[in-house]
């Protein structure tokens, strides 16, 4: 009988250490990243692994590191310091370029898919959050070892980690729901990733009145929540803004929301 084996989960060492020590790595190797694109155009895994074994705890957001206890521990979240080195280290007129290839890079690797779903960087487009997404259901099985802090006093598991931050979002495309966290992502990545804009505008439609109703300091609650003065905002958003909330990714629908709200109030 042939026992399988759970697959080898590896993350860069640059990540593992004190919060001065992996912010020093990422910078340099966002710096090596730079030099290592402007020569050849591509980027390349970092020498040293480190094997994550199940039930690490893995940082995910800087309110869940804890400087209290000082000690080695994952700090996933810190990797987001690599794109200022990154940016640093490329021409201006290439940086657009650089940014693209890099994400293309990052979701070949579990920890690059993690770190783009989890801390997703603008733009928000529906197209774009459906590659990040797509790129997470990849690698579910190797990702379910660890669990993941997200805020104090909480470890999750990968399915109450993207509950938390996708379940508003999976609801909004896929509002029948399905039988499994990964299966509600996968659905949603399917139909996001061939959303028309009519598509897009009614899964927002359908986040709008989840985020107003959970956040107090709207002031126009009424107008918020009024389908048809929705529809009319969304329908005169410029492409840009419009597609950047594309998505229904709740932080982004919520900063328009709160631009709606101001300007209601200038009237």
């Amino acid at each position: 009988m042939t026992v399988s084996q759970s697959p080898v989960l590896e993350f860069p060492a640059m990540l593992h250490g004190l919060t001065g020590a992996v912010l020093r790595k990422v910078r340099a190797k966002g710096q090596g990243w730079a030099r290592e694109y402007l020569k050849t155009g591509g980027f390349t895994q970092p020498r040293q692994m480190l094997q994550v074994t199940p039930g690490e705890v893995l940082i995910m957001h800087s309110g869940a590191d804890s400087n209290l206890l000082p000690y080695p521990r994952w700090r996933v979240h810190l990797f987001s310091d690599v794109f200022l080195s990154l940016d640093e280290g490329v021409p201006k007129e290439e940086r657009q370029r650089a940014r693209e290839a890099f994400e293309s890079f990052c979701l070949s690797t579990p920890w690059g898919a993690l770190h783009h779903v989890v801390s997703p960087r603008p733009r928000r487009s529906a197209e774009r959050m459906a590659r990040r997404l797509a790129a997470l259901v990849r690698f579910w099985d190797v990702l379910q070892g660890p669990r993941y802090a997200f805020w104090f006093e909480r470890e999750y598991t990968l399915e109450e980690l993207v509950e938390d931050i996708y379940g508003k979002t999976l609801e909004a495309w896929c509002p029948e729901g399905s039988v499994s966290v990964r299966e509600h992502l996968a659905l949603t990545v399917e139909r996001m990733s061939r959303a028309t804009r009519e598509d897009c505008m009614e899964a927002v439609l359908r986040m709008i009145p989840v985020l107003v109703e959970v956040d107090t300091g709207f002031k126009h609650r009424e107008e918020l929540g009024d389908p048809g003065f929705l529809r009319e905002r969304l329908a005169t958003l410029p492409p840009k803004d419009f597609e950047d909330i594309s998505s229904a990714y709740k932080y982004t629908v919520s900063m328009q929301l709160a631009d709606w709200d101001r300007a209601l109030g200038r009237h």
